[in-house]
C-alpha cells in the first residue's frame, strides 16, 4: 500500500517566515566568524555588514590606498621636468661623408631648429643647394658652388627632430643651434679594399636669450 501524505500544505505567510528566519541564522553565523570566507556572495551581505564583521580588514584597505596615493605623489615630485639651458644630440659612425656633413653643419649653424628642418627638406627635394667648397657646379642664389646631398640631409632631419624633442622635454625656449661638429668615424672596410663612409656628429641647441646675452657680453 502506498503511503498517504497527511501533512497540510504550507501557506505563503508561513513560507516567508521560514525564509526570513533562515536568512537571519545565516547572518548570525557570518557575524560570529572573525574572517569572511570567499564563498559568501556580495548579494547576501552589504558593505556595512562587512565592516561590522571585520573592521580591521577595511582599515587595512584604507591604509594601503592612502600609502599608494602618497607614493604616487612622491613619484610625481621626483619625475618633474629638469629645466636646462642647452640640449645636444650625439651620433657616432653615421653612414654619411664627413665633407658633406661638415658643410651641412655650417649651413645649419645659428638657425632655429624648425627653419633648419624646413631648409633641409627643400634640399632633399632638390629645390635648394648647400654651399660647398671644391670643384662643384655653380648654383642659383647667393652661393657660388653647391650640391644637393639628399641622403645626408635626410639623416640630419632625423637628428634635428630628436633634438627638438629633447628641447621640448627640458623646456628650452626658442632653441637655436649654436654648435655643430662633424668628425671622421672609425674605418670600416668593404670588399675590394673599399672604405665605408662613417662620421661622428654632434649638434647642440641653446636658448635664444642666452645667445643674445653672450653676443652682448662679447661686445
Amino acid at each position: 500500500m502506498a503511503k498517504i501524505n497527511t501533512e497540510k500544505p504550507m501557506g505563503k505567510n508561513e513560507q516567508k517566515r521560514q525564509t526570513t528566519s533562515a536568512v537571519k541564522k545565516n547572518k548570525e553565523k557570518i557575524l560570529n566568524t572573525p574572517v569572511l570566507s570567499s564563498e559568501i556572495k556580495k548579494e547576501e551581505i552589504s558593505e556595512n555588514e562587512i565592516e561590522k564583521i571585520n573592521p580591521t580588514k577595511t582599515e587595512e584597505k584604507k591604509g594601503t590606498e592612502e600609502k599608494t596615493q602618497e607614493n604616487k605623489k612622491e613619484k610625481k615630485k621626483v619625475e618633474k621636468k629638469v629645466k636646462k639651458d642647452s640640449v645636444f644630440v650625439n651620433v657616432e659612425n653615421l653612414s654619411v661623408s664627413t665633407k658633406v656633413s661638415a658643410s651641412i653643419c655650417k649651413f645649419i649653424k645659428y638657425k632655429k631648429i624648425d627653419t633648419a628642418i624646413k631648409e633641409l627638406e627643400e634640399v632633399s627635394k632638390i629645390r635648394k643647394a648647400i654651399p660647398m667648397k671644391g670643384e662643384y657646379a655653380h648654383r642659383k642664389g647667393k652661393i657660388m658652388s653647391g650640391k644637393f646631398p639628399v641622403n645626408a640631409s635626410k639623416e640630419f632631419i632625423i637628428l634635428l627632430k630628436s633634438l627638438k624633442g629633447n628641447a621640448n622635454n627640458h623646456d628650452v625656449d626658442e632653441p637655436v643651434i649654436t654648435e655643430a661638429f662633424a668628425n671622421k668615424g672609425t674605418a670600416v672596410w668593404a670588399s675590394g679594399g673599399r672604405k665605408r663612409k662613417r662620421t661622428h656628429i654632434k649638434i647642440t641647441a641653446t636658448q635664444k636669450k642666452l645667445v643674445k646675452q653672450k653676443k652682448e657680453n662679447k661686445k
